[in-house]
């Protein structure tokens, strides 16, 4: 292929071109394909992922806001031209193309949106039960850390009370057109089960980002917010930071909350 029949990388659009075949398959290769029958990639750019999700068996879908890259996969990828979504992931309805069927979720996701696109996730799970993708690699191991880490979080929580987080595998700068500044890592999340939580879930987000709004202090500071009885405020759980607190913690502290009178 020559040189100007290549897509530019823009840095606006956080765009960087993964190269290296063998970890498109690879990555291809992380979801099970199991239970749902269409799978949406996000950021498609040229392909490369995209060429081994039309290898399985499933329908694939790609959403792409680069009309440059949009133009290349048309061009290049003839059996997939009425299957690309020219929109924006983060402010575009997906019942419009799946209703309310179930699909899978896989992309190269670009940096600075990569956190929008799990939260955009997490509230679309009913219809999720597979996602896996590549992140900015200490985004990637803060949504896989467990508690008592320095960098579990808000991602962290609100990922696992709905999904079982794995980290994969590493990629280098060096199989990137340009190369990112730091290392990648790819992730695979696979919904739960029961993936509905006992308690008051829009409570539930609240409690957890306003918990760790103030990582370093202890709940009963940083939860004053919440305007909670002395009698709650003196359990014990109220001692602890939130950094300390499991998935299930979260859920009884939200629980409590709910219950406090």
């Amino acid at each position: 292929m020559t040189k100007e029949h290549q897509v530019r990388a823009k840095k606006h659009l956080g765009q960087h071109f993964l190269t290296d075949e063998s970890i498109a398959e690879k990555i291809a290769d992380s979801l099970s394909y199991k239970g749902y029958g269409h799978v949406l990639e996000i950021g498609p750019g040229m392909g490369v992922l995209t060429k081994y999700l039309l290898k399985k068996d499933i329908t694939t879908h790609v959403i792409e806001i680069d009309t440059e890259s949009v133009e290349y996969l048309k061009n290049n990828y003839l059996n997939l031209a009425d299957r690309i979504i020219e929109k924006d992931f983060l402010k575009y309805d997906l019942k419009e193309v799946f209703d309310d069927q179930p699909f899978g979720i896989i992309g190269n996701f670009p940096y600075n949106i990569s956190s929008q696109i799990l939260f955009k996730t997490l509230e679309m799970r009913h219809q999720i039960p597979e996602f896996s993708g590549m992140f900015q690699k200490e985004v990637a191991l803060r949504i896989c850390s467990k508690e008592g880490s320095k960098v579990y979080g808000i991602l962290s929580v609100l990922t696992q009370a709905f999904y079982d987080a794995e980290y994969l595998f590493t990629v280098p700068p060096s199989v990137f057109n340009p190369p990112p500044k730091v290392d990648s890592g790819v992730l695979l999340l696979t919904r739960k089960e029961n993936y509905t939580l006992p308690c008051n879930e829009k409570l539930f987000f609240r409690v957890v980002k306003t918990g760790f709004q103030q990582r370093r202090k202890t709940l009963r500071n940083s939860l004053k917010s919440f305007d909670l009885s002395d009698n709650l405020k003196s359990n014990l759980i109220f001692d602890q930071r939130p950094e300390q607190l499991s998935v299930p913690q979260f859920i009884t502290l939200t629980q409590l909350i709910e219950n406090d009178h």
